[in-house]
């Protein structure tokens, strides 16, 4: 692909922004056009040399790129196709980084655009939002999940893996219903197990809530992902209910599983439950990022005493390591560390366990 592409974004936020800023910097002489509803954003945008030009909604000036990706909500991102089907110029490819590609898959044949469009799904987020959070560091060692329509040639298909590539990211291709079926099981899945456990917590606590006061640590942990945006939830389970609802049902038939071996009181059969899911757990690869925001935290061990927490805050201030969160866990039946400190990042979580281990504090990370 050329060095000096000319790239357009409908939809500046927090994945529009930083795939925006990533490309920035891997091709520092690129020709970036953005729209955005919000001006501000692309006002900003404009001021920190991010993108060159800022278009309205539907500018002809689209009609220059090389690639354009469709960076809104997937409802949104189809009123767009019959725009781009005619003003695009031969060989440009629409992209969009949706998080379920079958609604967008079926537009795009309809629209008569399966020669031109490589869907896009990068697995990386944020608890915040908005372009005043985009970075160009979000997408890098993160899965780029890429979904080619039919009739997309192989050569566009590969120039448009280089542009992954470009920009750290790790390149992934897969058919859409496969997409749809992979992201149902490793992150719409967890999100309603996550939601249906802090219920059922809910629904079983005691009138003086004594299980939401001692629900600390691990099951805080685990349960982590149900604070999501319940708006956006919503919607994916209602854009992606086949592939949901299949893997529930399995999910379903193992939970039944092990309600009659506690029932019967199988032992093997409860053990090989947890036998094999550590197993499978802990072969999990680390490196990548996968479609669950991961969190940085180390467990650390202190005393009871006045200022030890201060201490600590103080020593990692000093060295200009940021935390997100610091505590006291309370619930520590199946996890070791007093002190749980959450950071932004994996390089201020490494940089922190270094400094505190030097300093003779013992220090857990899981």
């Amino acid at each position: 692909m050329t060095e000096n592409p000319c790239i357009g974004f409908i939809g500046l936020g927090l994945i529009g922004g930083s795939l925006a800023k990533s490309i920035r910097r891997a091709f520092p002489l690129a020709s970036l056009y953005a729209f955005d509803q919000n001006r501000e954003n692309t006002r900003l945008a404009l001021h920190e040399g991010v993108i060159n030009r800022i278009c309205t909604e539907k500018d002809p000036a689209f009609g220059e790129c090389d690639y354009i990706f469709l960076c809104t909500p997937v409802k949104n991102n189809i009123t767009y196709l019959p725009f781009l089907r005619d003003i695009r110029k031969a060989g440009c490819i629409i992209s969009d980084v949706g998080s379920v590609k079958g609604e967008m898959h079926r537009a795009v044949t309809d629209a008569g655009m399966e020669n031109c469009f490589i869907g896009g799904h990068p697995m990386a987020g944020s608890e915040k939002s908005g372009y005043e959070n985009a970075t160009d560091f979000l997408m890098e060692n993160a899965y780029y999940l890429i979904t080619p329509a039919g009739e997309v040639d192989v050569m566009r298909l590969a120039e448009f893996m280089e542009l992954i590539t470009a920009i750290r990211a790790i390149p992934m291709v897969m058919t859409f219903e496969e997409h749809d079926y992979v992201t149902a099981a490793v992150s719409h899945l967890p999100h309603i197990v996550a939601a249906s456990l802090v219920n059922a917590i809910r629904n079983l606590d005691t009138s003086d809530q004594c299980m939401k006061q001692i629900a600390a640590g691990g099951f805080r942990d685990i349960t982590r992902i149900a604070s999501s945006s319940p708006v956006m939830w919503q919607q994916i389970c209602l854009s992606n209910g086949p592939a949901i609802s299949r893997v529930l049902d399995e999910y379903i038939k193992l939970l039944v599983q092990a309600r009659c071996f506690v029932d019967n009181q199988d032992e093997e059969a409860l053990y090989q439950i947890f036998r094999s899911s550590r197993e499978y757990r802990d072969a999990l690869p680390e490196s990548a990022k996968g479609p669950l925001q991961k969190v940085y935290v180390i467990y650390c061990d202190i005393y009871d005493e006045a200022g030890g927490i201060a201490t600590i805050a103080t020593l990692l201030a000093m060295n200009s390591i940021s935390m997100k969160n610091i505590g006291i866990v309370h619930n520590r039946e199946f996890e070791e560390g007093v002190l749980r400190i959450e950071f932004y990042e994996e390089d201020a979580r490494e940089k922190a366990a270094k400094i505190l281990t030097e300093r003779n504090y013992t220090i857990h990370q899981r």
